[in-house]
């Protein structure tokens, strides 16, 4: 179902990114064509590198960046024309946020903001984050205009705490990414 399928994935700035690095490569396994986005942020986490390896594509981290084999396209346009699903993980409360308020100040939001396709969210944050009420209308914001989300799980949190708030586990979001292709 996903052979040949182009797939987006944009990794946000939180701990979980280290666990997007294993739904890259479950989604190039099962046959897709995946272009990963990170944020100045998420590359603070994991290296480009790690994610070009899995991917056998470049990453991309550059709002400014030009896609030779597009007729120099610029990045985000280029990736948006090409992309039949977009996935957000891990999605912090700043990237759903902006997001929500339309806000496209980086690579990864103008691309978000650009595509056509079917766009997944999976949030990961901190349990207080996840409740508080800002968060969770711009999550109900972001359903009216028909983004998906997986998540967040209920579990142990990287500050410590246990609540709900835990990035989905890879082969969860595999699932029902699988679901809707």
């Amino acid at each position: 179902m996903m052979k040949g399928k182009n797939i987006v994935v944009g990794i946000c700035g939180g701990i979980a990114a280290y666990k997007v690095a294993d739904l890259v490569s479950k989604l190039k396994q099962a046959g897709a064509l995946v272009d990963v986005v990170m944020t100045k942020n998420a590359c603070e986490f994991v290296t480009p590198l790690t994610f070009q390896a899995l991917s056998g594509r470049p990453v991309h981290t550059n709002m400014f960046e030009l896609i030779k084999e597009n007729d120099w396209k610029i990045d985000h346009i280029a990736l948006a024309e090409r992309a039949g699903l977009m996935v957000i993980a891990p999605a912090t409360a700043n990237v759903i946020g902006k997001l929500a308020s339309g806000i496209a100040d980086d690579l990864l939001t103008t691309t978000a903001l650009a595509v056509k396709c079917p766009v997944v969210i999976v949030p990961a944050m901190n349990k207080n984050m996840w409740s508080n009420a800002l968060v969770r209308d711009n999550v109900k914001k972001l359903k009216v205009f028909g983004y998906k989300f997986i998540g967040p799980a209920t579990g142990n949190l990287a500050c410590g705490e246990t609540g709900e708030g835990r990035m989905e586990e890879p082969l969860k979001i595999l699932e029902v990414l699988k679901k809707m292709a």
